[in-house]
């Protein structure tokens, strides 16, 4: 993703996690954060890691905020490793908003849209460039 047109990044976590301390610190990994930012006067989501109805807490709220701020939403699915039911209809509840666009969705992603024949529903985009563009 080109970070050059990037505005603002903001790292999204659960509510109420504590910072991790001590030697045990790490980074946040793929299910711990959802990555938020503005390109090219979108508001682009990007989804890292699985997907189920106990981990998809802080990309529902990333996404809510983004529809509730901007005029078109951009979902980058290439780093989402799983995907269940759940994170296919949250991506259908975002796409009734009229706003959401799905970017460059991993093997993973493009499977659960073609098995479920949503990939007909929902407006998928090879890259994020050309979902910003449409």
């Amino acid at each position: 993703m080109p970070r050059d047109d990037v505005a603002a990044v903001e790292l999204l976590s659960e509510p109420g996690d504590e910072p991790p301390t001590g030697e045990a610190a790490a980074e946040p990994g793929p299910q711990d954060a959802v990555l938020r930012y503005e390109y090219r006067g979108a508001q682009v989501v990007e989804a890292r890691g699985d997907y189920d109805m106990h981990s998809l807490g802080p990309l529902t709220d990333a996404l809510n905020a983004a529809a509730a701020t901007h005029p078109k939403v951009i979902l980058d699915a290439s780093g989402v490793t799983f995907a269940d039911s759940s994170f296919l209809n949250l991506m259908i509840l975002a796409h009734r908003t009229g706003k959401l666009r799905v970017a460059a969705p991993s093997t993973q992603v493009r499977r659960l849209c073609a098995i479920t024949g949503v990939e007909d529903v929902l407006e998928i985009r090879d890259t994020l460039s050309d979902a910003a563009a449409t």
